[in-house]
């Protein structure tokens, strides 16, 4: 695992300094503090920091064909690289390492643009052609490894694994740009192709980009492929024996990612997807098998029992952490690490369960993904409420009802969930599902935006119209509901907030975490099976879990799913208060001009005294205030 950056430029541009390339590399040491490595030719210059997980000795990046032709700086991991190296040997190319990254410069060589479908792994690299002067930036499928890049009026391209790197460059300007930011508002976190800066963008998952002389085009390599009419080859299969395939799948998917030169755990919080991780480790041998916990004092909130469960059901060596609310201490360190906000709570136990993980542990296991493709969420339950007459599912009447329930009430149970479900008919209904995942109504924008803000958006719009939900949205009809919910998950919160959270709170800590459950082989199976057997009835992950049934206890199977969070809005009202009156006062709001302060100080009053909970809004806004005094007032 590695860091990359890079600066190419065009034939009548600028020569490229080294020391600007060397900055950009110390920007993210982080991500690769074993080595570094520098190329720096006629209009291409290739930075990395290296994380060394194969061939420790011989990796050195960046690296090179044997005439020097072409050239790469990898960040990641190509699990079958060994399976496409001894095919390229076959036909003839010479290695000089064991490395996954001289495979990707074998294949290129070998099959061109073609090569990356060849492997099956988590990657973002930028590959150099000497003879074309072609540059290539490569994203994987899912969108597990980061990449961004810019465009200088010259026409010089600058590029790196996070914008700290891109930042580094004394020509790339620092502007907000809006329509990010009503994006991480709304849904707190920034969707792709946007950045939080004005002319810097993120690659989407599963695309390349090609530089040549200048010009710039970005191009889809992979997608998931429509279910809608049901795919010919599940046609006639029985139910057991999709579950065997799915098993096989699951088994296989983990067995790729035990390859390591050096140690490697799991993250294990007793649920479905990491307990399913941890025991197909134990039944493909991993030794020692290691485990790690995050817990907390606040009972609603703590899984440790479940954990434990399973630890001593495999036999893991196991390590458990408290986190409790000074741990917030550690705010500032890890909005660095993020460059752009990101308002998702479970940042906090990503990065200490990590930092934990790194002292045993250089690799981790994690169960990420199972939720955006078997239907884990609960608001894949809230379409089926949404389907029912208005007069039956009573939006309004339900608000009103659980509106005026005490705070605690409000907090419980299937009334806590039917709040949430009726907040978010205020939304427009062509909005699908993404409605449940939206933070910030178009009712609240217009109190809380400043008239400049929403002169530079154009007014309050739709999340609809805003790229990239557009193309999405058109092929949503490709597939049937269940599955087209989580196509947009796929796409956009999993990409963009789950893997950018577990990418920089693990690369904060210099811990490599790899994702089973979202080998593309095993993503693209689910994604073809029919969604009511992931949302079967009310029951999410149906097929998954009973799969699953074979290897885990049931408790752990069918509990009451908590997700991976903290309780913010208690912390907000308590430990958290200070910090929250200070980047939310109203010398700061009215400095920044993008807020109206009355529509801030309101929520933050409601929210202190119990009346209302807008723990979702008011950390969007503290995390953006936190942001904004890091990265613009310098």
């Amino acid at each position: 695992m590695c860091g990359i950056c890079g600066i190419a430029t065009t034939s009548a541009g600028p020569s490229i300094p080294a020391e600007i390339l060397t900055r950009m590399c110390r920007e993210i040491i982080h991500r690769g503090p074993d080595d570094e490595g520098l190329f720096v030719a006629e209009h291409i210059g290739l930075g990395n920091r290296r994380l060394s997980i194969i061939d420790i000795e011989g990796g050195h990046q960046p690296l090179s064909n044997e005439d020097g032709s072409i050239w790469i700086a990898y960040n990641g991991e190509a699990y079958n690289f060994l399976e496409v190296r001894d095919e390229l040997i076959g036909r003839g190319h010479v290695f000089k390492t064991r490395t996954d990254t001289e495979t990707m410069v074998h294949a290129y060589e070998e099959w061109g643009l073609d090569f990356v479908h060849r492997f099956r792994g988590m990657f973002a690299f930028a590959l150099w052609e000497k003879k074309t002067r072609r540059l290539l930036l490569v994203r994987d499928r899912i969108g597990v490894k980061p990449l961004y890049y810019t465009q200088l009026p010259d026409g010089t391209l600058v590029f790196g694994s996070e914008l700290k790197a891109i930042l580094a460059h004394p020509d790339v300007k620092r502007e907000i740009e809006p329509t990010a930011l009503d994006l991480f508002l709304t849904l707190e976190y920034v969707p792709a192709p946007y950045s939080i800066f004005k002319n810097i963008y993120k690659l989407p998952a599963g695309h390349y980009l090609t530089y040549d002389e200048g010009r710039t085009a970005v191009h889809k390599y992979w997608d998931i492929e429509p279910n809608r009419p049901p795919d010919e080859s599940l046609k006639g299969r029985s139910l057991p024996s999709l579950m065997d395939e799915l098993y096989a799948l699951l088994k296989e998917s983990v067995k790729l990612r035990l390859i390591s030169d050096v140690p490697l755990g799991a993250f294990l919080s007793g649920g479905i997807d990491s307990s399913t991780i941890v025991g197909l480790m134990r039944e493909l041998g991993a030794s020692p098998l290691r485990t790690f916990s995050i817990g907390f004092k606040d009972s609603s909130y703590n899984e440790l029992q479940y954990a434990r469960r399973i630890a001593k059901r495999f036999e893991t060596r196991h390590e458990e952490f408290i986190l409790e609310p000074q741990a917030l201490e550690l705010t500032e360190k890890l909005f660095r690490h993020l460059d752009e906000p990101l308002a998702d709570f479970s940042i906090f136990p990503t990065y200490l369960i990590s930092k934990m993980a790194r002292a045993h542990v250089k690799v981790i296991l994690s169960g990420d993904g199972g939720d955006e493709i078997f239907a884990g969420y609960e608001h894949y339950q809230a379409q089926r409420l949404s389907r029912l007459p208005a007069v039956a599912r009573g939006a309004k009447a339900a608000g009103f009802i659980t509106s005026r329930l005490p705070p605690g009430e409000q907090k419980k149970g299937a009334w806590n969930k039917l709040r949430r479900f009726t907040q978010a008919f205020d939304n427009n209904k062509d909005l699908r599902h993404l409605r449940w995942m939206m933070f910030l109504s178009d009712r609240l924008k217009e109190n809380l935006y400043s008239d400049d803000l929403k002169t530079r958006l154009g007014g309050i719009r739709s999340i609809g119209q805003h790229e990239p939900f557009g193309p999405i949205y058109e092929r949503l009809k490709s597939f049937d509901r269940t599955t087209g919910e989580l196509y947009l998950d796929l796409k956009t919160y999993l990409a963009d907030d789950i893997m950018v959270k577990v990418d920089r709170m693990s690369m904060a800590a210099s811990l490599e975490a790899r994702e089973p459950l979202l080998d593309h082989k095993l993503v693209e199976f689910a994604f073809r099976l029919p969604g009511k057997l992931k949302l079967h009835g009310l029951t999410t992950k149906w097929i998954f879990k009973k799969t699953m049934e074979r290897l885990l206890p049931k408790e752990n199977i069918y509990r009451r799913k908590e997700g991976f969070s903290i309780p913010i809005k208690h912390w907000l009202r308590a430990e958290l208060k200070d910090l929250m009156e200070d980047y939310l006062s109203e010398k700061r709001i009215a400095s920044g001009g993008l807020f109206q302060y009355a529509a801030i100080r309101k929520m933050m009053d409601d929210h202190s005294s119990g009346k209302e909970n807008y723990s979702h809004q008011l950390w969007a806004l503290l995390v953006f205030e936190l942001w904004r005094e890091n990265y613009l007032k310098k």
